[in-house]
């Protein structure tokens, strides 16, 4: 079990000197700390795979440094940094039973058997594989395949820390949501470093203690899942995270007040030295726009379509060239055509640039 301190640590596929912004990853300065459960979250080419491959040692970063609990491991092999890693597409050795592939990693390293059955044994107490130990491993569902193939992570008891690269891709939904249960158990019982990555923002909020955010090789946002909901740091993880996503919308932005289409909302906060020449946009989440019927004082909005998700209704609606989506408070009847909108104040947000704005009190 390892804390990792990633010190300036960048990656380019096209050479040192080649042009900063062409690096698939951007330099990256953080610590994650021992024991703690981290989501990589991010779309595809993001950097977040390029990311666990430096940690793992499978790339060389161009720059920067790795350290685990303060030493610098960048130059290690995979093997020397001591490190478990587990595959979207699990490697199952066929010819093998359930308790042999689990057994692997320790038969490996010359631990005595008598040691080898009693960790065995107590991961497969923890995975549910206890019944399946003595059968072979052909013709196993996709979610036992990768049972076992986190099990051979697990069953070090020495390692510094435990990788998922998009473990539970091709499992299905419900036995999905399983195997999130139990690893998010295992990460309580064993107290291991897990670092999860994963485009799915289900996956990453309820398997992680902290959640990075990337985005076009830059991490934009770390926090918790309720962090990353209720303050987006950037308009992109304002967008990426929430579903539907939080309405971003040009504003002109003056004191307490931004203005839509000529009609002014009310802020908490004052905005009275934004960046000279900045990109201005004002952010709220769905949740805290509610449709109302038209009205004096209300932002007009002409609604496109309702989707009704059970628990709650959103309208999807536009402003001029501006397209929302807000709540539909319950009981409210509402058809094609005009509504007002109503904001909340304490959950509107201004970005200067993408980049969040704290504004003054």
């Amino acid at each position: 079990m390892a804390r990792i301190d990633l010190v300036e640590l960048a990656q380019s596929y096209h050479g040192p000197d080649a042009d900063p912004e062409s690096f698939a990853l951007k330099p990256i300065s953080m610590t994650w700390r021992q024991g703690g459960a981290y989501a990589l979250l991010g779309p595809s080419g993001c950097g977040k795979t390029t990311l666990l491959n430096l940690i793992s040692g499978i790339l060389p970063p161009t720059r920067g440094k790795i350290r685990f609990d303060g030493v610098d491991i960048t130059p290690l092999s995979t093997q020397k940094r001591n490190i478990a890693q587990v595959f979207q597409f699990p490697v199952i050795y066929d010819t093998m039973t359930v308790g042999e592939n689990l057994a692997f990693p320790l038969k490996n390293r010359g631990v005595p058997k008598a040691e080898i059955d009693k960790r065995v044994a107590e991961i497969a107490r923890l995975l549910d594989l206890t019944p399946e130990l003595k059968r072979k491993a052909t013709r196993l569902t996709a979610d036992a395949k990768q049972k076992i193939s986190l099990g051979r992570g697990l069953v070090r008891s020495d390692v510094a820390a435990i990788l998922f690269d998009e473990p539970l891709t091709v499992i299905d939904p419900e036995l999905k949501w399983q195997l999130r249960s139990k690893l998010k158990a295992l990460h309580r019982e064993l107290d291991l470093t897990m670092i999860y990555v994963t485009h799915d923002q289900t996956e990453a909020l309820t398997f992680a203690d902290t959640v990075v955010v990337m985005h076009d090789g830059r991490v934009v946002q770390s926090g918790t899942p309720a962090e990353l909901f209720e303050k987006p740091a950037h308009t992109f993880v304002g967008y990426f995270i929430g579903s539907p996503g939080m309405n971003i919308v040009p504003a002109e932005v003056k004191g307490r007040q931004a203005r839509i289409d000529g009609h002014v909302i009310a802020l908490v906060r004052s905005y009275d030295a934004l960046p000279a020449g900045a990109k201005i946009e004002i952010g709220v989440r769905p949740e805290f726009v509610d449709v109302a019927p038209p009205a004096p004082g209300l932002l007009s909005a002409a609604i496109e379509r309702i989707d009704d998700l059970g628990r709650i209704r959103f309208a999807r609606v536009r402003v001029g060239d501006v397209k929302l989506a807000a709540r539909v408070p319950s009981g409210l009847s509402v058809a094609d055509g005009t509504a007002g909108l109503k904001f909340d104040p304490a959950h509107v947000h201004v970005y200067a640039d993408s980049r969040l704005v704290e504004g003054t009190a």
